[in-house]
């Protein structure tokens, strides 16, 4: 028990304690995604309260439970036993009681398990009220320097498979938006050569965001692998990534390249993907790039066309 974390307890009854919790209901809690003290006041007095937590795993959460001083019946609901938990969870909340539930890190059933179980309390008439917190996206987000306007895309893990995950990046190589993913420590290094196709195409790196030894770092697509392996620990924690926006024509040093040219010519007779395929095999640059830039120009030509 943390003397620090636990003195907040008095400060989440004054501030939470005079709202209306209705019972028969399911709280959606966010806990922090390292940092013990990213939790909100509201977060800490329902966990008071409700009759019992359910979470990804007993042994996770009641060590966080035990740090802030509190203790909470616990039931295990995770990705491989969440129908079955579910309707548990439902028969309670249909009885009277307040359950909250929570995943290992962050926002419950974004990325986690828990959508199964908020779609079984809805589908029975049940409330579900969510109560906000850490989020390794928006964390990382805030920090990237991105000029966003409301357009990115969560992503989340890339297929494991070599072949999906390349196809997979494809994908991300045609999206001109800011996306967010999300990767574990020991397939960070296959997903950075995954991504070394987009080039000079920015990302940040966010490695074990909040905690003590937290690295943040932007580099291009195409360094991501030396980054990585610059130092042991760079391999070490939980990542999340943000891949920037496609860079603008006029700050590509390919603007202009031979494959780009062959490429607006024969996009007049032949489908996309066809003529990339030719441009590709007639210069000898890379498929992906040319992709990305026909789907621009095809865009920039179906608005013209409008």
């Amino acid at each position: 028990m943390n003397p620090s974390l636990t003195s907040a307890l008095p400060a989440a009854r004054d501030a939470a304690g005079q709202q209306h919790y209705p019972v028969g209901a399911l709280y959606v809690v966010a806990t922090p995604i390292g940092n013990l003290a990213d939790i909100s006041l509201r977060a800490l007095h329902v966990l008071q309260i409700v009759d019992a937590v359910a979470c990804e795993d007993t042994r996770h959460t009641a060590s966080m439970l035990s740090a802030y001083g509190i203790e909470r019946p616990l039931v295990a609901l995770h990705e491989h036993n969440e129908a079955e938990a579910a309707q548990a969870m439902v028969r309670r909340m249909l009885d009277g009681q307040r359950i909250a539930y929570v995943s290992d890190a962050g926002t419950p059933a974004v990325s986690d398990p828990g959508a199964r179980l908020v779609a079984a309390a809805r589908a029975a008439g049940l409330r579900v009220l969510p109560l906000p917190g850490a989020s390794s996206v928006t964390a990382l987000l805030s920090v990237a320097g991105i000029a966003l306007r409301g357009d990115f895309i969560f992503v989340g893990f890339l297929p494991s498979k070599s072949a999906e995950r390349q196809q997979a990046v494809q994908g991300l190589a045609a999206e001109p938006r800011t996306q967010v993913l999300l990767e574990a420590p020991h397939r960070i290094l296959a997903l950075a050569e995954a991504l070394a196709v987009l080039g000079a195409r920015p990302v940040t790196v966010g490695r074990e965001l909040t905690k003590q030894f937290e690295d943040i770092d932007t580099v291009p697509a195409e360094a991501l692998v030396a980054w990585l392996q610059a130092t042991p620990q760079r391999q070490r924690g939980e990542f999340v990534l943000a891949l920037h926006p496609a860079l603008p024509e006029a700050e590509d040093s390919e603007a202009d390249s031979p494959g780009r040219r062959a490429l607006a010519l024969l996009m007049a007779e032949l489908p996309l993907k066809t003529a990339v395929k030719l441009a590709a095999e007639i210069t000898g640059e890379a498929r992906n790039p040319l992709y990305e830039h026909g789907l621009a120009l095809k865009k920039a030509r179906d608005a013209d066309g409008e």
